[in-house]
């Protein structure tokens, strides 16, 4: 028999990835205090104090004490576990609660609420999608879109990034069959925006739907942080569907899909992500509901005092800048960049910046400093020590002469 077996298929594509100097580890979080965090690296290494400007928390909700209150109050109530699915008797209360907060939030009709954002985008593609239709999408979309539309059965077309001209040839290229056009609305790797109302001319053109995956815009853009749509001036008849996770700025777990009723019915019906598999604990509902809520007011606060909407808008400018100047065509050197700049160590206590390079940069070999980062509540001279460690790397990488600190 000529099978072969998984275990040696393993151990060789893993020797590849040591070969060409890919290979990942986890580094473990012992303890946060504040924007800073002690790391150990790999399995019982050194520790070290660091600067994490690599996570989610881009306003500092994680560790709010009304959205942990939120949770401790409601873990007392309803326990830690969801019990069963939603269609079962798993549907809580806290759940209801949160998806009409967040589409009122959004002015949406409906919200329908998912354990992670990478099973609401296969819920989506998966529901709505199937054998003879076809999915467009931006070639920098995150992986769950594009494993969506591979799960669904349906024809996945890409165009090149932010091109709307492009998408207008994919979608005429596939005339026959139901077609959803999918975009991230805020690509985090590069900063930039989708461009949405010119996609939201091609897919009314085109009889497409329109979806857009808010994960790194919720919160941070748009009137109130409703996000990049709010931010385009669209709404739910322009983009029927949109994806809200409560894993980035808003601090908690788990995601909406917020849109049409219709559509949101349908996908509470037979999206299969959704209908087997156990839903979020209450007491998860209830922190999101109240990092929602804070959101919304330190947004409006923050407008009531003649501010900009919030302190990442203005910040985020500085750190996209000093990020896209380490972007490098070559994967390996990427990660030796990594290496060297969690050691370029500055600041109070020694502690040096902690960054990334994220699983979704893509296989071709682009890896992608990430240029959105948890800064809403960081003080300027973490800004700045952000900023002279990348200088510092790009430096040493380019065999230049290491100069002294950038200003924001």
């Amino acid at each position: 028999m000529s099978r072969p077996l998984l275990t040696a298929r393993i151990a060789t594509l893993r020797q590849q990835r040591i070969d060409q100097q890919r290979l990942r580890v986890r580094r473990t979080v012992l303890r946060r205090d504040g924007m800073r965090c002690e790391v150990q690296a790999g399995d019982g290494g050194a520790t070290r104090w660091l600067l994490d400007f690599c996570g989610n928390d881009y306003l500092g909700l994680a560790r709010h004490y009304t959205v942990s209150g939120a949770l401790q109050d409601e873990a007392a109530r309803s326990g830690a576990g969801g019990v069963a699915s939603h269609l079962v008797c798993g549907h809580h209360a806290a759940h209801v609660a949160l998806e009409l907060a967040v589409a009122d939030w959004l002015q949406a009709p409906a919200a329908l609420l998912l354990g992670s954002g990478y099973l609401a985008n296969l819920a989506v593609v998966q529901a709505l999608l199937g054998e003879g239709d076809v999915c467009v999408q931006d070639r920098l979309n995150h992986a769950s879109l594009i494993d969506g539309a591979r799960l669904a059965g349906c024809a996945l077309r890409r165009y090149p990034h932010a091109d709307p001209e492009g998408a207008l040839r994919q979608l005429r290229a596939a005339p026959e069959g139901a077609a959803l056009l999918a975009s991230d609305g805020v690509f985090s790797m590069d900063g930039d925006i989708a461009p949405l109302r010119a996609l939201a001319l091609i897919a009314r053109a085109q009889r497409a739907t329109l979806y857009i995956d808010e994960a790194h815009a919720t919160g941070v853009l748009g009137e109130e942080g409703r996000g990049s749509v709010a931010a385009a001036g669209l709404d739910h008849g322009a983009v029927p569907l949109r994806l809200v996770t409560l894993g980035k700025a808003l601090g908690g777990y788990g995601a909406l899909v917020v849109g049409e009723a219709d559509l949101v019915r349908h996908l509470a019906e037979t999206a299969r992500p959704y209908i087997y598999t156990t839903a979020l604990p209450p007491a998860l509902a209830a922190a999101s509901l109240a990092a929602v809520q804070r959101a919304r007011r330190d947004e409006l606060a923050a407008r009531a005092a003649g501010g900009t909407g919030g302190p990442l808008p203005r910040r985020r400018a500085p750190a996209r800048a000093a990020a896209a100047r380490l972007r490098h065509p070559d994967p390996a050197a990427a990660l030796r960049r990594r290496r060297a700049r969690a050691g370029a160590g500055a600041g109070a206590g020694g502690a040096g910046p902690l960054g990334r390079r994220d699983p979704s940069a893509n296989r071709a070999g682009r890896p992608r400093a990430p240029a959105y980062h948890p800064v809403g509540r960081t003080h300027e001279a973490q800004l700045r020590t952000l900023l002279d460690a990348l200088a510092r790397v790009h430096d040493r990488l380019a065999g230049a002469t290491a100069r002294p600190g950038t200003d924001i």
